[in-house]
């Protein structure tokens, strides 16, 4: 104990690291507020027509033109969905084609629905109707 003398903060390891931290924490601010095209967005599906109530999941798969999933998001329901489903997203300004499957109290899930959906820069709360759809 009589050797070891009171502890330098200024030689700490972590200072050493300091600037290099901060460096990669603004860079990463910066990379995250330089892209105002991508805009957190909330899409909401009025759930229209008979046979909601027979659902107990829907996925919703949001691609893009080249068929590249973007999204995706899945709903379990104890009695039947809702009648409106809200998704928040962050997707830049384009067309999509968002895939819906629904799975009902028994057997295989439906075929999928396919609906388009357009966004422009300004559309930060997007509302669409949505059928349920067909069985096979």
């Amino acid at each position: 104990m009589e050797g070891e003398g009171r502890r330098n903060w200024r030689k700490h390891p972590l200072l050493k690291r300091l600037p290099l931290l901060l460096l990669v924490g603004l860079g990463l601010w910066l990379w995250k507020g330089s892209n105002p095209s991508v805009a957190e967005r909330e899409v909401v599906w009025r759930l229209e027509g008979p046979g909601w109530s027979e659902i107990r999941a829907l996925e919703f798969q949001v691609k893009t033109a080249d068929g590249e999933l973007v999204k995706r998001e899945t709903r379990s329901f104890q009695a039947g969905p809702p009648d409106r489903l809200s998704m928040m997203t962050e997707l830049p300004s384009g067309t999509y084609e968002v895939w819906v499957f629904a799975r009902g109290e028994s057997g295989p899930s439906r075929p999928p629905r396919v609906e388009r959906l357009t966004l422009g820069a300004e559309d930060v709360l997007v509302e669409r109707g949505l059928r349920v759809p067909v069985s096979r």
